[in-house]
């Protein structure tokens, strides 16, 4: 018993002893810092007047005067400099002469199998018949045409039976002679931009759409400005979408001013009114692009009549260009018969002829009309519409 009351002694005291020391280590932790009591300094915000009840009078605030002021002087600040958009650069047309002969090799790669068709032909130990007229199916397949190639096949059979011997270069010789007569190096080519009168001259282009009658003006363009003259377009063929931008881009690049009107308008209006500008400007030559619809022959022709008259109302018509697609062949003279009947084509631009198109159609065309082949498209270049030269055209032709 004793010993069971010992132990809760013990017990007890060793509670106790656990228990202070809890309570001294609590004791010993350092208190947080009390808050402060004094209130911090606040800079209010200067006062604004509020609405209603709450309204109250603003603050007094020191003011400056003007004279206090102190303005930025006016000699030291940098001046403005405002920046003008940069002009278009003005292009330098390629010099027109020899231009056929610089684009030579083009011309020939595409034209020389009617070339050396022939003079293999012509170059046979024995010209029999059935020679002769694979040589006159040669020609027609080039669009030559059926009376040139006649004309041209009997010449050809009367100086072979005089000459008697056939050597490359002599065959070569004959068939650029007969070539070039048959191309009527006669004709005036020059496209006439010189007016007899105190205007300028006046250029129309007529054609229908898909010929490059809009993009064939605008090379004319730059044609003229390389041989120095000061040139006006006038964009009339307002039925075609965008006719009159394409034809304002040419002229910007090469300097030449374009009158225009709303799409739709009236082409002859614009005629008129381009002419007049040309007159004013004392420009050189006007280029008139007109519409080339066909939709009805009636109504494209009453339309190319009026531009005329009105035209001629300043001063008559210098040159009527026909562009024609050289790749059509035939069907080109289809149109050409077309524009023949109403207007008085002056000359014939053959456009694409660097293509697919067959050279026997320049001979064909010019036979049809009465009338010179003075420009050919030779390309997509800007300056890939040369003045035509028959001598170029048929070495071109035949080769070296």
């Amino acid at each position: 018993m004793e010993t069971v009351i010992l132990a809760v002694v013990i017990a007890v005291v060793v509670i106790g002893a656990l228990g202070g020391l809890v309570i001294g280590s609590r004791r010993k932790k350092p208190l947080p810092p009390e808050a402060p009591t004094t209130t911090p300094d606040i800079t209010a915000p200067p006062a604004e007047p509020h609405v209603g009840d709450e309204a109250e009078t603003p603050r007094e605030e020191p003011r400056r005067t003007i004279e206090e002021v102190d303005l930025p002087d006016a000699s030291a600040a940098a001046p403005v400099v405002v920046e003008e958009p940069p002009a278009p650069a003005i292009e330098v047309p390629e010099p027109t002469a020899g231009r056929l002969i610089r684009l030579r090799a083009r011309l020939s790669r595409s034209q020389n199998a009617l070339g050396k068709g022939l003079l293999t032909l012509l170059s046979r130990e024995h010209l029999d018949e059935d020679t002769w007229e694979e040589i006159e199916d040669t020609l027609l397949t080039a669009d030559v045409g059926v009376q040139p190639t006649q004309e041209l096949v009997e010449r050809l059979r009367e100086r072979v039976k005089v000459l008697g011997t056939r050597t490359p270069d002599e065959l070569r010789a004959l068939l650029r002679e007969e070539l070039i007569v048959l191309l009527e190096p006669a004709f005036d080519r020059a496209v006439n931009t010189d007016s007899p009168l105190d205007t300028p001259g006046i250029v129309m282009v007529v054609g229908v759409n898909g010929t490059g009658k809009t993009t064939t003006t605008g090379k004319l363009a730059r044609v003229l400005v390389a041989d120095g003259k000061n040139v006006v377009l006038g964009a009339a063929d307002t039925f075609r979408a965008a006719a009159a931008d394409q034809l304002q881009t040419w002229g910007e690049r090469v300097g030449a001013r374009t009158v225009r009107g709303p799409e739709g308008g009236d082409p002859a209006s614009i005629a008129f009114d381009a002419v007049k500008e040309g007159i004013e400007s004392g420009a050189d030559a006007v280029l008139i692009d007109t519409a080339g619809r066909l939709h009805t022959k009636t109504g494209l022709m009453d339309e190319l009549g009026k531009v005329k008259r009105v035209v001629e109302k300043h001063a008559p018509l210098d040159e009527v260009l026909l562009v024609l697609d050289a790749t059509t062949g035939q069907n080109g003279l289809v149109q050409a018969r077309v524009f023949a009947e109403v207007v008085d084509i002056t000359g014939i631009v053959l456009t694409k002829l660097d293509g697919t198109a067959k050279g026997g159609i320049v001979i064909a065309v010019q036979r049809e009309l009465g009338v010179p082949v003075k420009l050919v498209g030779l390309g997509e270049g800007a300056d890939d519409l040369a003045p035509f030269e028959p001598e170029a055209f048929v070495d071109a032709l035949i080769g070296e």
